[in-house]
């Protein structure tokens, strides 16, 4: 039975960073954010040039413009969101479903807005990937095209840190370093070895 460990955090805490390190360990990793990415190139382009006039160029979604699109509008995000998330949960599907044909014991699911969309129930446990506020800060204003106002509307849209940590089983802090996160991911992997279901939260918040 392949237990199915659900990874998140908030912008900048090192979620890609994590899912790395997982992939070392030799978990495979379903990345919803590089599935979107895909169906920007692919499915997703028809349903959104229909949705948002003059976001596609090239045969391709323009993130730029479709976050231009969306950013602090939230019909306009609902719209987005209805014809993404349909498609994003059918490849997780298929993911999940190789996963377990192959007999893998541990699958990672790497979603940004777990928490916020309910897919926690999709989950035998919640892995948070967490960070001080001063670091995600300066990781985020780090990035191209990023401004205060971008961070602060991203935030925005996303559960506090304090509340994802609260219902997370698991956890790794990422402002350790790449080292300190390596190992925690280790400890995590070891406490799954074996396991065939869920986690209950009381036994299992672990850093």
């Amino acid at each position: 039975m392949t237990f199915i460990l659900g990874l998140t955090g908030s912008i900048g805490m090192g979620k890609s960073t994590t899912s790395g390190l997982f992939r070392e360990r030799g978990v495979p990793v379903h990345d919803a954010d590089a599935a979107v990415h895909g169906l920007y190139r692919g499915r997703a382009v028809a349903p959104i040039a229909q949705a948002f006039p003059g976001v596609v160029r090239a045969g391709a979604v323009d993130r730029s413009l479709l976050s231009a699109a969306v950013l602090g509008k939230p019909d306009a995000l609902a719209r987005l969101e209805a014809i993404i998330h349909p498609l994003v949960r059918e490849e997780e599907e298929a993911f999940l479903a190789r996963c377990r044909q192959s007999g893998a014991g541990v699958a990672l699911l790497d979603v940004p807005l777990l928490l916020e969309t309910g897919g926690e129930g999709r989950c035998d446990a919640v892995l948070v990937v967490t960070a001080p506020a001063e670091i995600q800060k300066a990781r985020v204003l780090a990035r191209p095209e990023m401004t205060e106002d971008k961070f602060a509307a991203i935030l925005a849209r996303q559960m506090p840190d304090a509340e994802k940590r609260r219902r997370a089983h698991f956890l790794v802090d990422s402002g350790q370093g790449i080292m300190a996160a390596r190992r925690q991911v280790g400890s995590i992997l070891r406490l799954l070895a074996g396991r065939p279901g869920r986690v209950h939260r009381v036994q299992a918040n672990h850093a």
